[in-house]
Formats: structure tokens, sequence, C-alpha cells
């Protein structure tokens, strides 16, 4: 029996993978459970799963936390706040911590995950994204793995299992096209917010499914991939899969390519992070290609998807670009979910902060240097925003 931390627990992310540990409680221990703000689903996970030690963000929640699990026998530890999130993240033996935390708020638990010699199942893209340059070095000396628990990368690692080292050419990261795809660009003036949270294929949260209509989703993916395959940036590309069901592939020296097909489903990349190298026997819906009859592709359009570039850009500038690059996307797709900025500023935004931040470029940066930056890259975006309003 593995045992399991969660971090993020009633996101979406959250919520699935307490559905495997629900359906295979043979294979699965709950230690640890950290969560934001909701107290009625925390409260309902935690007497459900029973775990040792809970977290929740929200310190002003925690009376209603400890009120709503008063009954259950024995009480776990009960903590709070960002330094209850860390401390959840570290405790006990728990094997592998999976991070559904949103955004750079899950760099700190990871690298306190890491340092107590935890395995990361990796569904925070900002770890690597704004942490890699720490996090990499940091997961090596301390000889944890880092097992990606989105569905891109978890296809990618699950084609490379066996692949000789020398062997992979270049990955193909697949992208739906996300609520726009099929929008000609003339008419994304138009975009509302209630337009951009709908996602054709996926249920996510809003953020998630805003990044995926810029694609900037896809662009983070390629740096989060950069860091956890070690190839350059030429050597990554973006196809449009409408039909999500291609989760990504990868080219091999002698022009062989591997790929990894499912219905568009969170629990599979999920259930690979937390049971790898096992493959555990399911119930859920085999795929069935003829049940489907066609799989389509495109090139991603550079006109619609600004923020694509910007991402690779940002990449290949190194350093502190990309944790600047992931804090003003957060800080813009916030402020377009709140209806303060329109659709189209969102990756106008980005861009500028960017280039703010060229001549301050850090290409050695420690974590402090990290934070500060992400601190810095959001004050920015509120401060460009308050004058284009």
């Amino acid at each position: 029996m593995k045992a399991i931390t969660l971090l993020g627990s009633t996101g979406s992310i959250g919520t699935q993978t307490l559905d495997i540990l629900a359906q295979y409680p043979e294979k699965f221990r709950l230690v640890g459970i950290a969560a934001g703000s909701n107290v009625t689903l925390l409260a309902k996970q935690v007497m459900q799963f029973q775990p040792e030690i809970v977290a929740i963000c929200d310190e002003s929640k925690l009376a209603e936390l400890k009120t709503a699990i008063s009954t259950l026998d024995p009480q776990p530890i009960i903590v709070a706040g960002e330094a209850g999130i860390v401390e959840v993240a570290s405790y006990g033996d728990a094997e592998a911590v999976v991070t559904g935390i949103v955004g750079c708020a899950g760099l700190l638990p990871t690298i306190a995950a890491i340092k107590a010699g935890k395995d990361i199942a990796l569904a925070n893209k900002e770890t690597l994204i704004a942490g890699g340059p720490v996090v990499l070095p940091l997961a090596q000396k301390h000889g944890v793995k880092l097992l990606p628990a989105d569905s891109e990368h978890s296809a990618i690692f699950q084609c490379l299992q066996g692949v000789p080292d020398g062997g992979l050419r270049t990955i193909e990261l697949t992208a739906s096209g996300g609520a726009f795809r099929d929008w000609p660009v003339e008419d994304l003036p138009k975009v509302t917010m209630a337009d951009a949270i709908k996602h054709p294929n996926w249920s996510m949260g809003k953020k998630i499914t805003v990044d995926s209509a810029t694609l900037m989703n896809k662009g983070l993916e390629v740096i989060e991939a950069h860091y956890l395959f070690g190839l350059d940036y030429d050597d990554i590309d973006i196809v449009i899969h409408p039909q999500s069901i291609i989760h990504s592939m990868i080219h091999l020296q002698d022009t062989s390519v591997l790929a990894q097909l499912g219905w568009p489903d969170m629990r599979l990349p999920l259930l690979y992070a937390i049971s790898w190298p096992e493959r555990i026997t399911t119930d859920w819906k085999p795929l069935n290609l003829a049940e489907l009859s066609t799989l389509t592709f495109r090139e991603p359009d550079h006109q619609k998807y600004p923020c694509m570039d910007l991402a690779y850009a940002a990449g290949r500038a190194g350093g502190t670009m990309s944790a600047v690059l992931n804090a003003a996307n957060e800080q813009a797709v916030a402020l377009f979910l709140e209806e303060k900025i329109h659709y189209l500023e969102i990756a106008k935004v980005i861009e500028q902060v960017c280039d703010r931040h060229r001549n301050d470029l850090n290409t050695a940066p420690t974590l402090e240097d990290i934070l500060a930056v992400d601190q810095w890259a959001r004050m920015a975006v509120t401060e460009l925003t308050a004058a284009i309003a």
C-alpha cells in the first residue's frame, strides 16, 4: 500500500485523486491533506479518508474546520496557513506528494516535500516553470523523482519508458485549441469571460480553462517539458488536436513516432503518477478508435495565440524570465476573470511585463530571487492594468 499526501484536495486535481484513492483502497493510503478555503468539502474528505494531518490555507477557517471534524476519532493534526501547507507536504511516511495547488502557491510546499525525500506527482506546472532552476537541482540532490501528473507530460513520460539514452529526437505536445479554436481571429475582440471558461473537451478550473483558450497553458507546458525531459526549445513542438485523444507524442531518432492515447480524463495521468511503475487494472471505459473514426491535427495560429510565442521566448531567455511570465499571466488572467481587462489584453500585458524585466534578468536565481520576481511581476501587471483602466 502506497502512502500518499495530497495538496489542493478540493480542486479538480484533488477531487479526482481522491476518487482514485477511494476506488483502490487496497493500493493507496492518505497520510496528509491540504486545501485552500473550502471547509465543507475538506471536512467531508477528512471524515472519509481519515488522514494523519490536515491543513487549511485560510487561517480564518481553522475553527470551522475543527468543529466540522470534531467527531472524528482519532483526531488528525490540524494546521493552517501557508506554513501549515508546508508542514503537511513534508510530514510523515508519505512516499509521494500530489501537488494539486494551482499557481506559484504550490512552489514552497513542493520544495518542502522534496527536501523531505518524497517523490512528487507533479500536477502544479509552476513548480518547474517558475522554480525550475532551483527545483531540478534540489530533486537531483535528494534523489527524488518528479512524476508528471498532467496529461501531456504524462503521455511523454509513458512513451519514454524503454527508450534508450540518445533515442529521443523531439517531443510534440498536443493542444485542444481551447474555447476559441474555431473562432476567426477577427472575432476575438467580442470575447467575454463567459466564452473563455467554456472548454470544449475538458472539465477544469476557470484559470486553466482561460490558459487553454490563450494557449498559454501549452506554452507553459513547453517550459515544463524543457525541465522535465532536458530538451532544447527547438525540439519541443505544439500541434492542435481538437479531439484531445492523443495526449502527446515523441519522435525518435529512427523517425518512429510513439503516442499515448486515451479519453480526455485526468484520472489516467494521475493514477500513473501515483502508481508508477505499476499499471493498475481499472474498470474505466476503454478507448475505442472505431467509435471516434477521425483524429485531426493542425498547426497553431500564431496570430490567434500570441501567448504561445511569449512562453517560448521566456523559456529561451531562461533564469527568472519564466517566473515573471508565469506570475504576469496569473495576475492578468485573474483580472480578466474579474472582468477588469479584456481577453486580448492578457497577452499584451504579459509581454510588457516581460519586456520590463529584460534588464534585470537573473540567469542563476535562488529561491528568494524567484519569489521576489514573482511578486514584482504581479505588481507590474496591476500597475499596467490600472493605467489601461
